[in-house]
């Protein structure tokens, strides 16, 4: 059982992965560098 549950959670982690990846790839650089400033800027006063 708990190789079952070992498994699972790599694939998960897989899934994760190829999904981060695929998103940078795929996605311009601006749009990048926009999200990523994102938590910086979640505590503005001026939205």
């Amino acid at each position: 059982m708990t190789y079952f549950i070992f498994a699972g959670d790599m694939l998960v982690m897989l899934f994760m992965v190829l999904l981060v990846v695929w998103v940078f790839w795929r996605s311009a650089d601006t749009t990048i560098a926009e999200s990523a400033r994102i938590p910086l800027e979640d505590e503005r006063d001026d939205g």
